[in-house]
């Protein structure tokens, strides 16, 4: 399944500015980094459920905003990027 995930995490404090880190940080094991607080993923369904686990523990939720959008196949018809697309699909031919 296809997975846009978004946040904003309130980093007015030291335990904010953690928090942004360790969300990040989850984020780039499951995905790739599209915009600086969106990311996209590929995953199947237990991978989704331990991701969203794992963010929900980490974020506060009366400071930070964690949002999931699950996309149907094939993503390419359903999202349209205009300027950089820093997006690279992992299942088509790379060229190193």
């Amino acid at each position: 399944m296809n997975i846009i995930v978004a946040y904003d995490v309130n980093t007015e404090t030291p335990a904010g500015k953690r928090r942004l880190r360790k969300v990040a940080t989850v984020c780039k094991n499951y995905g790739q980094r599209v915009q600086f607080s969106i990311f996209e993923c590929q995953i199947n369904e237990a991978q989704y459920e331990t991701f969203q686990s794992q963010l929900v523990k980490i974020i506060d939720p009366k400071l930070d905003n964690l949002r999931f959008y699950k996309l149907p196949n094939p993503r390419e018809q359903y999202v349209e990027c205009y300027g950089i697309d820093k997006y690279i699909d992992y299942n088509d031919t790379l060229i190193i």
